[in-house]
C-alpha cells in the first residue's frame, strides 16, 4: 500500500497501447475496423447485456455506429476492443474511465462483452490486462469497479476478480427511468500482488484440462 507520499508524482494517463494476452488482446477501439464484428457480437442472445448500461440496446445500426464512433474518439472514457486471439474478431469492448493521474486512481467500466465472450478465460484475461497495465505499467494506486447494486452479475464478477466491496451509494443516479444505487469496489496497490498472482495462476495453461475446463477457481488461485 502506498502510504508515504512525500515523493508522489502524478502518473501518466494510459496511452491506449495494444495489450496482449494468451487468449485475447486489447486494441484501441476503432469504429471502422471493429464496427461490423461488435455489431454482430453485441446483438447476441443475452437480453440482459444492456439492462444496467446507460445506453442501448441498439436496434438500428446507424445509432450503434454513432455510439461506437463517439466511444472511439473519447479519451475519458478510453475504450478498448477485446479481440479473440484465435479468430481475430472483436467480441466485446470496455474502457478505463474517471482517469485521475494526479491521484493515481482509475476505473474499469462500460463493459459490454458479447455472449460468445462471457464466462470464458478471455473475459477474465481482458480484465487482468487492464488491471496489470494500470498498476504495473502506469503505477496507479487504485483501480475501481462500480455498478448498479441491482446488477448481481457485475457484483459477482467484481468479487471474483479480486475487487473489495467498499460500500453503497444510495440513490446515486437515475438511469433509464430507474433509481440506481451504486455499489463501489476497488483494488489498491497493496492488494495487487496477491490479485495479480491469482490471475496468473488461473490463466496458466496447466490450470485448464484438455477440454478447457478450469481446474481451480480464480478465488482459489489467490489463496
Amino acid at each position: 500500500m502506498t502510504t508515504d507520499l512525500t515523493h508522489w508524482q502524478p502518473r501518466p494517463a494510459p496511452d491506449q497501447r495494444e495489450l496482449s494476452g494468451r487468449f485475447v488482446h486489447l486494441a484501441p477501439l476503432d469504429s471502422a475496423r471493429h464496427g461490423d464484428e461488435l455489431w454482430a457480437a453485441l446483438q447476441g442472445p443475452d437480453p440482459a447485456l444492456w439492462d444496467y448500461l446507460p445506453y442501448g440496446p441498439f436496434n438500428v445500426r446507424a445509432e450503434f455506429d454513432t455510439w461506437l464512433a463517439g466511444n472511439a474518439s473519447s479519451r475519458d472514457p478510453l475504450f478498448y476492443a477485446v479481440l479473440d486471439n484465435v479468430s481475430g474478431k472483436a467480441l466485446g469492448l470496455f474502457s478505463y474511465l474517471r482517469i485521475t493521474p494526479q491521484d493515481g486512481c482509475i476505473e474499469i467500466g462500460h463493459v459490454a462483452f458479447g455472449a460468445a465472450m462471457q464466462r470464458t478465460p478471455g473475459a477474465t484475461e481482458a480484465v487482468y490486462l487492464l488491471a496489470r497495465h494500470a498498476f504495473d505499467d502506469l503505477g496507479y494506486r487504485r483501480l475501481e469497479w462500480k455498478c448498479d447494486a441491482a446488477n448481481a452479475r457485475s457484483m459477482r464478477a467484481a468479487e471474483r476478480f479480486g475487487f473489495t466491496a467498499e460500500g453503497l451509494f444510495r440513490q446515486h443516479m437515475v438511469r433509464k427511468g430507474r433509481n440506481r444505487d451504486t455499489a463501489w469496489f476497488a483494488i489498491i496497490d497493496g492488494d495487487w500482488p496477491a490479485v495479480r498472482d491469482g490471475f496468473q495462476r488461473w490463466l496458466a495453461a496447466d490450470n485448464f484440462a484438455v477440454e478447457g475446463q478450469q481446474k481451480r477457481r480464480l478465488e482459489e488461485c489467490r489463496g
